[in-house]
């Protein structure tokens, strides 16, 4: 069974800097693209950024490019995106997505989400 787990959401004021971290374990025989996506809760969830397998490219919502950069740790299993400069319109839970392969199937998988608070 795999697993995608967020951390390192809080409460920060604006201007301010957040590090989230996605860990995904399990039976991975391999992770594919992943990204960060936000939504508020009865709304759409949005696209935040994605990256691809090796980390060579990686694309962000025009709201964030400048402020928030992502990456990722193949070694780890592990994807960050560094917020910096946030706002309180950045104020969201963040979900992380990756598609991951594993001995049966190759799919879509999501993580709980982190709340991200920005606020003075």
């Amino acid at each position: 069974q795999v697993q995608l787990v967020e951390s390192g959401g809080g409460l920060v004021q604006p201007g301010g800097s957040l590090r989230l971290s996605c860990a995904a374990s399990g039976s991975i025989f391999g992770i594919y693209a992943m990204g960060w996506y936000r939504q508020v809760p009865g709304e759409q969830r949005e696209l935040v950024a994605t990256i691809t397998s090796s980390g060579g490219s990686t694309q962000y919502a025009d709201s964030v490019k400048g402020r928030f950069t992502i990456s990722r740790d193949n070694a780890n299993n592990t994807m960050y995106l560094q917020m910096n400069s946030l706002k309180p319109e950045d104020t969201d839970v963040y979900f992380c997505n990756a598609d991951i392969r594993t001995a049966w199937n190759r799919r879509t998988y999501w993580g709980q989400g982190t709340q991200v608070t920005v606020s003075s």
